[in-house]
């Protein structure tokens, strides 16, 4: 899938915002990709994650025992990257502000693991999620993501198979220009703390 198709396929369906928002990383932006709306229907959802799988070293996909991506954002696509591969996937989740597995799943010790997220922007939540296999038992052998807004400079730990780069700007709070300063910034992400 070109980079072209993967962005119709957000624009089709509207998922492709643009205001003033607050990222889950704490920037701000003038676009948000609601990956959401781009998942919400099963077939385009498919689509996405076959050619996101496509993405990944025949090798790497051969490798990896186990899908695992953060809640919440990352579940659909998580779930539709382990249909791609063939593989069981599961969540980490954040009860009381740091990921964990719930719900009974489990990692056997140094079992191979496909971290995948929806958007990548700074990398924490999903540095935070690869520290969490980590602590229990498993071993993060890469990352996919629909998108990569780090524009090709975040840093895993881990080898990054993104769909597609965008470079959408981001700001800190105190780097707003005028006119995003000048409206209240949304925050439609699902962390509820920067």
């Amino acid at each position: 899938m070109q980079d072209e198709e993967v962005l119709a396929e957000f624009r089709a369906s509207k998922a492709l915002l643009e205001g003033h928002f607050l990222l889950s990383s704490g920037r701000h932006s003038a676009h948000y990709l609601q990956c959401a709306r781009v998942l919400m229907d099963p077939e385009r959802a498919s689509r996405l994650a076959i050619a996101l799988a496509q993405t990944l070293p025949r090798e790497l996909r051969q490798e990896v025992e186990k899908v695992v991506s953060p809640a919440m954002g990352g579940i659909i696509i998580g779930h539709e990257m382990g249909r791609a591969l063939g593989k069981e996937a599961i969540f980490v989740e954040r009860p009381e502000g740091t990921f964990e597995l719930r719900r009974g799943f489990s990692l056997e010790p140094g079992e191979k693991v496909l971290m995948v997220e929806d958007v990548v922007t700074t990398g924490l939540s999903s540095r935070e999620a690869i520290e969490a296999v980590r602590q229990a038992g498993g071993n993060v052998i890469a990352e996919a993501a629909l998108v990569d807004r780090s524009a090709g400079t975040v840093e895993l730990g881990v080898p990054f198979h993104p769909l597609i780069e965008l470079s959408f700007p981001t700001y800190a709070p105190e780097e707003l220009p005028e006119d995003l300063a000048a409206t209240p910034a949304i925050k439609p992400g699902s962390r509820t703390k920067p």
